[in-house]
């Protein structure tokens, strides 16, 4: 649903903007509300699945979800449209660590835990292809706004299948939740990500920009102090200190600042640059996902014969490619926007199955819930802060092809740091070895 949503709204911004008078920046903040809360709240809401049951917290992120839908797509102000997709990103917080943990817990190492990882893969591929198509379409004949209320249907049916098909489980009933470390958190990287928007207007030296990003470092180091004082932290240290899940956490950030900006990029590109209606942006992007659903589902086969980090690697060397050739920024389809953008999806799906086999690898039950969303906090953080800080370099290019093609080079050049992450920091052999991946 989070996936289904994100693809969705996408495709509404520049609408969302015209009706609303939303500049890039507040279209940017339309993003980033939503992505900044599910990502600082994503450990919060792994914590609490592990010590209240995937069943009961399922059930509360997906019920927040859908009352925040409804009311964002009534909205009739900016801000009122923002704090709705911020409340948006904290439902999602809480649901969606549950559903890794629930496939980690429930399948054991192995061939059957890769495929339901690599399926759970491409049903978010999936909800992409279906959002990039229904987006065009409603924004197009109907309203940018059931963009968001087609979220309050599916959310109803979620929580009633919830309740009927989860068991219950009420685990670490002794154990609490690190309340003061998800407010430092949480506060951290949201001024992170504020102070770089700030940088689009006031320049990296000015005050208002300075001011948050600063104020960000000190809350994040106020986060590692008392994690490292606290009996129960909300992300124990030694966690951090393990190869695999750092590796992979740090992986997975970069990832997501890379091809959250692409979709952003390729959306706005298309619209306003190439002047694809809504409807053509969303069709145009259906190979695109369908090529995520693919290659997730030939992730199992190639990892049984790579291993995961040999695979992680040539995703990414695909992912390198197609970011190279999108920088070109050629007006055709098919050579401008189709073959770059279906390497840079196969890259995406055959890495994130084995980064994620890798991440959980031989990690305690109780501590499930808590990797599961320190993974998927990585890739929606990443996306967040590395979104705002490519909008910012855009900007400062001469007009807005040029800036899409800078970000994309810079995008390329996170990419060779994420491939020098994975050959450096990940051992061979990580998650388990062809054999028995």
């Amino acid at each position: 649903m989070g996936v289904l949503d994100a693809s969705i709204v996408n495709l509404a911004l520049p609408s969302m903007g015209a009706e609303l008078g939303l500049s890039s920046t507040g279209l940017q903040w339309v993003v980033n509300a939503y992505v900044l809360a599910f990502g600082g709240l994503l450990l919060l809401g792994g914590r609490a699945s592990d010590l209240y049951g995937e069943r009961r917290v399922f059930v509360v992120g997906a019920s927040l979800f859908t009352v925040a839908s409804l009311l964002g797509g009534i909205a009739t102000t900016p801000t009122a449209l923002i704090i709705a997709r911020a409340v948006q990103g904290m439902g999602v917080a809480v649901l969606a660590p549950t559903t890794l943990t629930i496939l980690t817990t429930t399948f054991p190492k192995g061939r059957r835990r890769t495929k339901a990882i690599a399926s759970w893969t491409a049903v978010g591929a999936a909800g992409g292809a279906v959002g990039a198509a229904l987006g065009g379409l409603i924004t197009q004949y109907l309203s940018w706004r059931w963009t968001l209320l087609v979220n309050v249907p599916i959310g109803v049916a979620l929580v009633i299948t919830a309740l009927v098909v989860i068991g219950r489980r009420l685990p670490g009933e002794t154990r609490r939740l690190d309340v003061l470390g998800t407010i430092l958190v949480t506060t951290g990287l949201t001024a992170l990500a504020y102070g770089t928007v700030q940088t689009h207007e006031h320049g990296w030296v000015s005050v208002p920009a300075l001011l948050p990003l600063g104020s960000g470092a000190l809350a994040l180091a106020a986060f590692l102090l008392v994690q490292s004082r606290t009996a129960q932290p909300l992300v124990p240290l030694g966690l951090l200190r393990n190869r695999l899940v750092a590796g992979s956490s740090i992986a997975t950030f970069l990832m997501g600042a890379i091809f959250m900006s692409m979709w952003y990029f390729l959306t706005l590109h298309m619209q306003d640059d190439l002047g694809y209606s809504p409807v053509q942006a969303g069709f145009a992007f259906v190979p695109h996902a369908l090529m995520l659903v693919a290659a997730s589902r030939a992730a199992p086969w190639l990892l049984h014969r790579m291993g995961n980090r040999t695979l992680i690697v040539a995703g990414a060397v695909l992912g390198l490619a197609g970011l190279l050739w999108q920088a070109r920024m050629t007006e055709d389809y098919v050579g401008g926007i189709l073959i770059p953008g279906l390497l840079m999806c196969a890259g995406a799906a055959v890495s994130q199955p084995p980064i994620a086999i890798v991440g959980t690898a031989g990690i305690d039950r109780a501590d499930s819930g808590l990797v599961s969303g320190l993974l998927t906090a990585s890739r929606t953080v990443g996306g967040s802060l590395g979104l705002a800080a490519l909008v910012t370099l855009a900007a400062t290019q001469a007009n807005p092809v040029q800036g899409a093609s800078a970000a994309f080079l810079v995008g390329a050049g996170l990419m060779v740091v994420t491939i020098a992450v994975v050959l450096l920091v990940l051992p061979r052999g990580a998650g388990g070895t062809p054999a028995t991946a």
